[in-house]
């Protein structure tokens, strides 16, 4: 019996960057749900909020700070760069210069009283002199920008500095579990009811380094043995777990390194995978972005096909609804699951990274984005792949982290039939809700997702989540706010999208125009994905057949071909591989292209800037159609990398269109003048480098030196 995963797969592929309407209406197309099933949704999610913002007095910190100082003021945006920012600040007197610049700027008597938490009011974000919070006078919490100018000059900028890093450090308590392993274990069964279940996440961006990566593994490995040692449970879904990223493992965890990956890091994974397995507990591979997703289904899938991991359910994968080829990762899940006998556990997020997926598909030029647009659109693909998981239970151990009402309440109809899952929620936030939720049925199983580390690697985490949940647009930042009312916040997400004609969200335009409101528009360079290994073997073909061609540069002047002194070009990876021959040019080929120039410019100069636009403008096109070549070219004659000689030939297209557009911007409308023109003809791979062919239609029979004066201004 053959497998169906190579076809799912090149599925998955297929739809990385896929038209974000087609693939909405077929999302739509796929949902179960009837109208009185998405309106009891409605209905029940509506008097979750009812019933948490009755009780919003309970709410923590960090859901008041939320509130408070979401993305939408300067104060808020003011207090996420400052905690970005310190630690990356490489002096003092730099990080004094950016508090002054944050504090002083910011409007912060407008969030007086604001506030129900006291926390807030008081010293707005957590403000800590000596390890203790200031306190503050009345007339100091009502006039918030008067105490805070005030205690800046009378305490001086180094000091409220180590104020600010110490707020932050309360902040991120607020987020964090624990220091240490130890710490968050016994923090999480104190804090918590005795049937919580928790899946702890060491913190930690990518590794830079290997040190960085081993670092990381012992981190990982003593995670592991001290989940284990702390309790058994009756079932690995019942135990606790740990969530791992495999970029924290390896500090070249890419598609371009994928044999260096497999390698290196698969064993890696696998010895943790087995630590795991001997416990009883679960072992989760953490989502990351997009362009990693291929490679991460290449370990996921080696993991479950291993022998030594067989006869264990505790392998499981993080799924985000935001991408579109998301529904077909689940498929592709469910199948693995079935072909290697396993039952694995798959927990559905909406997705944290869309920001950077946003500008990484603009900065590469791509031909979409591989993520929605719309937030409903991505609520639409959240529902659909449930479904999914749901359908498979002897397959797939579904786990639902969100903390948006609709969501819960979608997962609590779909469930009517007793199906087996869990939810998930962030430490730190979304406890009224799941209180609810636990009281309406006592036997749900509520799962915390608990990030343990020190401050050093907080502040990434912090800030990703204060982006993800402080938007205008999250429902967290406005699920306590009073002035939104319930059925507004609760749109169902079908009716939303189809109000919108499943179409991609109008100010967001596609990669390669990025510039549709500039004057005159232009193209972004066409760029290729560097991790979709459909884009990639052609791109390879074409570079090694640039390496096995013979090249030759030479003098071209009218069209004609110049004798010279002809000389071997060898590519300086392979010293001994000759990329292909250079013929220099000779006086009289210089002599004669100049004086060429020379009597061609005065027509030149009469054809106007628009003209001399589009000619830029088919020199781009050119390029960007001989793509593949050109990085071959590069490649081979440079020794660079396949990465280099891409941007290398983007940028040289971006500067043609972008000149061009200048062009037109700042200069005069052409003129309809007889006479001589000239017009980009071909692009000619000689070689070395890239030769241009503008050919005059005509030129002055005008000889001589006399091109000196002429060309003098242009050279």
């Amino acid at each position: 019996m053959s497998s169906i995963l190579p076809e799912l797969r090149a599925t998955i592929r297929n739809h990385t960057h896929a038209d974000e309407a087609v693939v909405v209406e077929q999302l739509l197309h796929e949902c179960s749900l009837d109208n009185k099933q998405r309106e009891a949704i409605r209905t029940h999610a509506i008097e979750f909020v009812d019933r948490c913002r009755a009780k919003s007095h309970k709410a923590g910190t960090l859901d008041a700070f939320l509130q408070e100082f979401g993305l939408s003021n300067n104060e808020g945006i003011a207090l996420m760069c400052l905690a970005e920012s310190l630690l990356r600040v490489p002096d003092k007197d730099t990080a004094d210069r950016l508090i002054a610049e944050k504090i002083l700027s910011g409007d912060w008597a407008s969030h007086k009283g604001q506030s129900k938490s006291r926390f807030v009011n008081a010293s707005v974000w957590g403000l800590m002199l000596t390890g203790r919070v200031v306190t503050l006078d009345d007339d100091f919490q009502v006039d918030t920008a008067s105490w805070m100018k005030r205690l800046v000059s009378s305490l001086g900028e180094p000091v409220v500095r180590k104020a600010v890093l110490q707020a932050m450090r309360i902040m991120g308590g607020q987020y964090v579990l624990g220091r240490t392993i130890e710490e968050a274990i016994q923090k999480g069964t104190a804090q918590n009811h005795s049937d919580a279940r928790f899946s702890f996440d060491m913190l930690g961006e990518g590794a830079r380094t290997d040190a960085d990566a081993r670092r990381y593994f012992e981190a990982y490995a003593d995670a592991i043995s001290s989940i284990v040692a702390t309790g058994k449970r009756a079932s690995v879904s019942d135990a606790n777990g740990i969530s791992i990223k495999l970029s924290a493992l390896h500090p070249r965890y890419e598609f371009r390194q994928k044999q260096r990956v497999m390698t290196e890091l698969l064993p890696r994974v696998k010895a943790l995978a087995l630590m795991a397995k001997s416990g009883g507990i679960g072992f989760s591979i953490d989502a990351e972005e997009c362009d990693r997703l291929d490679l991460s289904l290449d370990i996921f899938a080696a993991l479950a096909r291993d022998e030594e991991l067989s006869n264990w359910n505790g392998l499981g994968f993080v799924l985000q609804a935001y991408q579109k080829r998301a529904t077909h990762v689940a498929r592709w899940l469910i199948a693995l699951a079935a072909e290697t006998g396993r039952r694995l556990m798959v927990r559905l997020v909406k997705g944290a990274y869309w920001d950077v997926e946003i500008k990484h598909a603009q900065e590469q030029g791509m031909t979409d984005y591989p993520v929605f647009t719309r937030k409903c659109h991505s609520d639409v693909s959240y529902q659909v792949c449930a479904q999914i998981l749901l359908g498979a239970q002897r397959e797939i151990f579904p786990q639902f982290a969100t903390h948006n009402a609709h969501s819960v309440a979608l997962i609590r109809e779909l469930t009517q039939g007793g199906k087996e899952y869990e939810f998930q929620r962030l430490h730190g936030m979304g406890h009224l809700l799941y209180d609810e939720v636990v009281k309406e049925n006592p036997n749900a199983a509520v799962r915390v997702y608990a990030p343990v580390g020190k401050h050093k690697a907080l502040l990434p985490y912090l800030v990703r989540r204060l982006l993800e949940n402080g938007a205008n647009s999250s429902f967290v930042n406005r699920f306590l706010d009073a002035q939104v009312s319930p059925a507004q916040l609760l749109r169902d997400p079908m009716d939303e999208t189809r109000s919108h004609a499943v179409a991609p969200h109008s100010g967001i335009h596609l990669p390669r125009a990025t510039y549709p409101k500039a004057a005159h528009p232009w193209a972004n360079a066409w760029g290729i994905d560097l991790a979709d290994p459909l884009e990639v073997a052609p791109l390879l073909e074409a570079v090694m057949a640039q390496g096995d061609n013979q090249h030759k540069a030479e003098p071209i002047v009218g069209g004609e071909r110049m004798p010279g002194l002809s000389q071997l070009l060898h590519s300086p990876a392979r010293n001994a591989t000759a990329v292909g021959e250079v013929v220099v040019a000779s006086e009289e080929a210089i002599e004669r292209a100049l004086a060429r120039g020379a009597l061609a410019q005065p027509a030149w100069d009469r054809i106007g800037a628009h003209h001399r636009a589009a000619c830029l403008e088919r020199v781009a096109d050119l390029m960007e159609a001989q793509c593949h070549s050109l990085i071959g070219l590069i490649v081979a004659e440079a020794g660079r990398t396949i990465d280099d000689a891409l941007s290398e030939v983007r940028e040289a297209i971006d500067f043609c269109r972008y000149y061009a557009q200048q062009a037109r911007a700042h200069f005069c409308a052409p003129q309809s003048l007889p006479g001589p023109t000239g017009e980009v003809n071909e692009l000619s791979l000689q070689g070395r480098g890239v030769f241009l062919c503008i050919s005059p239609r005509s030129e002055e029979r005008r000889v001589g030196k006399e091109w000196r004066s002429r060309w003098a201004p242009y050279h």
